[in-house]
């Protein structure tokens, strides 16, 4: 299958496209930058020059392509405007990519995250939140899986708040960056929130799987760790880094806040049961063994 993928180069983008290509897959990727474009070819992939922004370029590119797997999200989180724009830039791309798509059953995999729900473990049943600081982002992914009804084998593959590889990815890396920056692992809230997490390799392989059978408007969880606290993870941060762990409030976590605070589990049973997924790599708290000082 020839593949067009955003996101390519990313820590789990990287990953997918490690998957697709060994699963005998061509990938068309998405460069923004000339260090992007350098890492997808010498990752095995073609490149398109271009961003998010450039709709005619995506529209093109999934028209070309078999399938679309979107993971590209811009990376400013440091004001509410930041994020807004950067919801509003996907939303844009990811409508661009489904239009060229209609009617051709071909697959477009996207990314969402697993919503939380209170007082138990999401499961791939409960809606996306479409409401908050990134709900906008949510609303994207339902208008992808309503495309099911216009001849787009579309699914959405939710992730959980960490995504993880060699001890960095997700909410447990912005947490260690911020701690090296710091001095201190801080963390929001009283740390018995819990954060559902996945090896990026563990992770790739259901965006594989998603792509090449999932049926059309298939919603599905990439989540080998249920949920471990934020106090068991930062408690290996700071015993790796050599730092003090103390709590901070939610406020000097910017937009984000509120949602580092939140207990948010998420269970991946239906995803195992009906696509045969299984996670194989090392849990959160082992690959967090790996950092160093």
């Amino acid at each position: 299958m020839r593949v067009f993928i955003t996101g390519g180069t990313g820590l789990i983008g990287s990953a997918v496209v490690a998957e697709l290509l060994a699963a005998g897959h061509t990938v068309t990727a998405l460069a923004r930058s000339d260090a992007s474009a350098s890492a997808a070819e010498a990752a095995g992939c073609a490149v398109i020059r271009g961003s998010l922004a450039d709709l005619v370029v995506l529209r093109a590119a999934a028209a070309e392509a078999d399938g679309v797997i979107h993971l590209a999200f811009g990376n400013d989180f440091g004001s509410p405007e930041a994020l807004a724009a950067n919801v509003e830039e996907e939303a844009a791309a990811l409508a661009a990519v489904g239009e060229a798509l209609i009617g051709t059953d071909k697959p477009l995999v996207t990314v969402a995250g697993t919503p939380g729900v209170p007082g138990r473990a999401s499961t791939e049943e409960d809606p996306m939140p479409v409401v908050g600081p990134v709900g906008g982002r949510g609303a994207s992914v339902n208008r992808a899986l309503g495309l099911a009804s216009r001849g787009v084998r579309s699914a959405a593959v939710r992730l959980p708040r960490t995504v993880h590889a060699d001890g960095t990815g997700g909410f447990a890396g912005i947490l260690t960056g911020m701690a090296r920056q710091s001095g201190v692992v801080a963390y929001p809230g009283d740390g018995t929130q819990r954060w559902p997490a996945v090896h990026a390799a563990d992770a790739a392989a259901l965006f594989r799987i998603a792509l090449e059978s999932s049926p059309a408007g298939g919603v599905w969880h990439a989540v080998a760790d249920e949920g471990d606290t934020v106090r068991d993870i930062v408690a290996v941060i700071g015993r790796r880094l050599g730092l003090p762990v103390e709590p901070r409030p939610v406020e000097m976590f910017g937009p984000v806040g509120p949602v580092f605070a939140a207990d948010q589990p998420s269970s991946s049973a239906r995803t195992r049961a009906e696509l045969g997924w299984e996670p194989t790599h090392p849990s959160l708290l082992e690959d967090l063994e790996l950092l160093r000082a």
